[in-house]
């Protein structure tokens, strides 16, 4: 059985986490956005995928530190290049008192593959599973992939008969308006139970007192209430209404570590903000260009790029809170990180940029971004438009809550974009993730790079990307990520921004795990 070792620790806020969980608790929390469908396969977004990781399990899951480790897979080894062998965990059930087993587990292999699943790529449709009995499983792989279970921790096992006696296979995808069973119910095999859910007002969990595992936390139910307002989240804190809340806004961080009994929990987040763009269609959906894309010439592209003044928005917006960045990845999950660098803010090389592709008095085009998703994410947007203006590229901001910001740029609301800010943390902490998932060819049906939200489309990354998939030597790897890297750079498929860094507020007392890939899970929590 192989780990994967980051070297790249999480913040901890505990001396042990083996707490005594003779006195049970009650953990209030709030996030700046909401929780709405529980369907594990609706949604590939990291608070979703961190709240319902309390309730469902993997075959893997990730530690404290971020190491993969065994969950509903106690082992597995590669029994031959192309086959992969799991060896499930005996006696485990899930909350309806149904036994885990390997029908489980292939049954979730076919619907994760459904019509409206935001999360196929975590296994690719051309690998067939094998049920070798009821507690071993074979995944029978197309070509080696050292990598395959890399972001299993988010692929959540379900319940085959629950999910089929509930007329819940078909899945509620982002953009559906009438939500199934398993769309406001859950049946997992984690610490936690969800009994009572109303979508983006409160959800309630209660410890699995069956759980398979040894608890360390004292938690007893947990609260949860979305609260998208920076001042009203904040108060809730320091008033004591709330045990945690998160994120802080970074104006704050001083007065709830200056406030008797909370503070601040701080630290790096893997994820990558960043700007893509149409370059799929003919003609952009929201811009006063006709039949045309502006974003189809690298030069126009190249000039937005140059008119952000990622300093400003580090600054004046984030506070300092945030890591300008010119790659798509984390600089902690790539040894090679610093051989590229951003391009230069020259807002006179963006005018004349656009002056050369024709643009010389600028267009306007149409800018979708969430206001409930990721650090200041509708102000750094708002930023944007200002800079771009200066250039003469007039912005029209459709700033909307991440529901309805999700259901209308994903695959399911059919990629109705045409210039977004997007975030992005790769589930496998590797780069094969972001070019297989952001930066890969796709169709309008959304074949291929599902997040590719622009369309970006290179034959020599769809190369590399075969190509990196199969690398077993480290170096070899690391030497054609960077030919990605390059390449992709110098045709500006998207415009990295930052990475945002991570801010939690919880009252004195509490002992939890921050980790850099900003999910939250209750297990590593102890309330004194």
């Amino acid at each position: 059985m192989k780990t994967l070792k980051l070297g790249l620790a999480s913040t901890v806020l505990a001396v042990g986490l083996a707490a005594s969980t003779a006195h049970a608790e009650t953990l209030k929390f709030a996030f700046q956005g909401t929780l709405n469908q529980l369907d594990p396969y609706s949604l590939n977004e990291t608070f979703t995928l961190s709240a319902l990781g309390n309730v469902y399990e993997g075959l893997t899951r990730r530690n404290a530190n971020l190491e993969i480790e065994p969950s509903l897979a106690e082992s597995w080894e590669v029994v031959e290049p192309n086959r992969w062998r799991f060896h499930l965990r005996k006696g485990v059930k899930f909350h309806n008192g149904n036994d885990f087993t390997a029908e489980d587990v292939a049954f979730s292999v076919e619907r994760l593959h459904g019509e409206g699943s935001d999360l196929a790529t975590r296994v690719n449709s051309e690998v067939k599973v094998e049920i070798v009995d009821d507690y071993t499983v074979d995944f029978v792989l197309p070509g080696p992939n050292p990598i395959l279970h890399y972001e299993w921790d988010t692929w959540y096992i379900m319940d085959k008969d629950w999910t089929e006696a509930n007329n819940a296979v078909a899945i509620t995808s982002a953009s559906d308006t009438t939500p199934n069973f398993a769309a406001l119910n859950t049946n997992g095999t984690g610490p936690f139970k969800i009994v009572s859910h109303e979508p983006g007002v409160k959800t309630l969990y209660e410890k699995n007192a069956d759980w398979w595992d040894q608890a360390s936390h004292n938690l007893d139910t947990v609260e949860f209430t979305p609260i998208g307002s920076d001042a009203t989240r904040v108060a809730a804190l320091l008033s004591g209404e709330l045990d945690m809340v998160y994120p802080i806004p970074v104006q704050d961080i001083k007065r709830v570590n200056d406030n008797a009994g909370t503070e601040v929990l701080t630290g790096p987040e893997l994820r990558t903000i960043f700007l893509g763009m149409d370059q799929r269609r003919d003609e952009l959906l929201y811009s006063d260009v006709k039949g045309k894309n502006p974003f189809k010439d690298v030069k126009v592209r190249k000039a937005v790029y140059q008119a952000i003044d990622i300093e400003g928005i580090k600054s004046k917006i984030m506070r300092d809170l945030s890591t300008p960045s010119a790659i798509m990845i984390s600089p902690f999950l790539f040894s090679r990180s610093g051989e590229l660098e951003r391009y230069p803010y020259d807002p006179e090389a963006a005018k004349a940029l656009l002056a050369e592709a024709g643009y010389a008095d600028g267009f306007s085009v149409g800018m979708d971004c969430p206001n409930d998703r990721y650090v200041n994410d509708e102000a750094i947007c708002q930023a944007v438009a200002s800079m771009l203006a200066r250039v003469g590229i007039k912005v029209d901001l459709n700033a909307q809550p991440k529901a309805k910001y999700f259901a209308k740029v994903l695959a399911s609301g059919g990629y109705d974009t045409s210039f977004y800010l997007l975030g992005w943390t790769p589930g496998s902490f590797d780069y094969w993730n972001i070019i297989s998932n952001i930066e890969g060819c796709r169709d309008d049906a959304g074949k291929g790079g599902l997040f590719n939200l622009g369309g970006y489309c290179n034959e020599k990354i769809e190369e590399l990307n075969g190509k990196i998939l199969v690398e077993n030597d480290p170096a070899a790897r690391d030497e054609l990520i960077a030919q990605a890297m390059k390449i992709t750079q110098e045709d500006v498929s998207h415009i990295p921004l930052h990475q945002q860094g991570l801010a939690w507020g919880f009252k004195s007392g509490i002992e939890l795990v921050q980790r850099a890939d900003n999910q939250f899970h209750f297990r590593f929590v102890t309330k004194k």
